[in-house]
């Protein structure tokens, strides 16, 4: 597959994992989990993204989305 097909696999999937976590963490549900999980899946698409379009300065926001994830997972889990 070309990198552009990836990109932009990388980019729908990334963003409607994104939303879903927004939507979960906002709800106050109880699916905490499930929300932090979806957002790690989320930053490590968004962080491949990057690293093919050469994106650093967004590979780093990645990174401390992946960050705070893991944060959410010791926090809540």
């Amino acid at each position: 597959m070309q990198s552009r097909t990836w990109t932009t696999i990388f980019e729908w999937l990334g963003s409607a994992l994104g939303i879903l976590y927004a939507l979960l963490i906002a709800s106050n549900t109880g699916n905490e989990i499930l929300a932090f999980t979806l957002l790690l899946t989320s930053a490590t698409l968004f962080s491949g993204w990057a690293v093919i379009d050469k994106r650093w300065a967004f590979l780093t926001l990645q990174l401390f989305y992946a960050g705070s994830a893991i944060i959410g997972f010791l926090r809540w889990g």
